[in-house]
């Protein structure tokens, strides 16, 4: 059996450990603060938040232990029973190993307790001292995005040789009909001359300003605008994915889940960083941009900015995304099957010599 942490920042970690856990052959138990998510078909053991009650003053109570992890507030009721409780489930369950995506401190317990460890891996500077440690520990780090993505990451080559690249990891339904470069619509306006932008957004972070999004919409004329996500309900996955297929520019913001799913059905795109800690949406947007896969930005373009953008998604169009790759869950499933069956929790032996026979 196989533990898989997720985070409960956003909807990427959740929908990332969804799309895996269900091509895995073993049993994944999935272990968060968020609520069990719809479709999860195994256990799921809910912990208590690490910031419920809120640290009113993160410099008392010592939250980075100088520096050496990113949340441990002193004397904290909800850390303690939420380490408590995962603790109290690897003894009693003895897992084979434990996927974190992702926290240091959870890796840092859960390898403690004897427990091999793959990490969650996240683009950006993640060479602080608490990423190290988690880093370092881990038996594999598992990366949503293809090898050639960030060679300049900065990354010690002891990361990078125990790295699965599986590619981008979507949350659809690997088996949508990928748009083909006979009948993409893409760049071609509909009958009406009127071409359609999807703005794809995340969960972990601020909505476009309203005024903004209204400045972009008036400066496009012959475009219409559709937002989805954010605060706004979740589209089900069949229907988003049947928005994007229709989309004849995808406008996301470059989280890992977003950047997955506009690869999994290669439309072309606007990728946009937004303020993430570690740097970590810019660097997929300068990997996006090297790679040549789609119109890119940081923050929220300017009005005059959009036209442009958009034209560049449609004359650079989706083909090339087909090297991001979208389908990273099957290879990562298949890599935590190989490694839980090298690391499964077998009954001792009894010891050589002894005369006790069967009961």
């Amino acid at each position: 059996m196989i533990g898989y942490y997720v985070h409960h920042q956003g909807s990427g970690h959740v929908r990332r450990a969804a799309a895996v856990a269900r091509r895995m052959q073993h049993d994944v138990v999935g272990l968060g603060s968020a609520p069990r998510p719809d479709g999860w078909a195994g256990a799921w053991v809910s912990l208590p938040r690490d910031d419920d009650p809120p640290v009113v003053d993160p410099e008392a109570a010592d939250v980075t232990a100088g520096g050496v992890l990113h949340w441990v507030p002193r004397h904290h009721p909800g850390l303690r029973a939420r380490h408590r409780v995962v603790a109290d489930w690897i003894e009693e369950e003895r897992p084979a190993l434990v996927v974190v995506d992702v926290s240091v401190e959870i890796s840092l317990l859960v390898r403690l307790c004897g427990v091999p460890v793959v990490g969650g891996a996240m683009p950006g500077d993640r060479t602080d001292r608490p990423h190290r440690l988690a880093y370092d520990l881990a038996e594999a780090l598992l990366a949503p995005w293809p090898a050639q993505a960030h060679p300049d990451n900065g990354w010690p080559q002891a990361w990078t040789d125990k790295t699965w690249h599986v590619g981008g990891i979507s949350a659809l339904d690997p088996g949508t009909e990928v748009p083909g470069s006979g009948d993409d619509p893409a760049g071609m306006p509909s009958r009406t001359g009127v071409r359609d932008v999807l703005v794809l957004w995340g969960t972990g972070g601020d909505d476009p300003d309203q005024g903004e999004y209204a400045q972009a919409q008036r400066a496009t004329p012959g475009w219409r605008w559709t937002f989805r996500g954010g605060r706004l309900p979740a589209a089900d996955g069949a229907v988003l994915a049947a928005e994007l297929r229709a989309a004849d520019v995808v406008v996301c913001h470059a989280g890992q889940g977003s950047v997955a799913d506009v690869a999994l059905l290669r439309r072309p795109a606007v990728v946009l960083a937004q303020p993430r800690p570690h740097g970590e949406q810019e660097a997929t947007v300068r990997a996006v941009g090297r790679m040549g896969l789609a119109a890119t930005a940081v923050g929220w373009p300017s009005a005059e900015e959009w036209p442009a953008l958009l034209e560049q998604a449609l004359t650079t169009g989706g083909d090339g995304w087909e090297r991001w790759g979208g389908e990273g869950a099957v290879a990562a499933a298949a890599h935590l099957d190989d490694l839980a069956d090298r690391f499964s929790v077998e009954t001792p032996a009894a010891p050589q010599g002894s005369t006790e026979g069967p009961a």
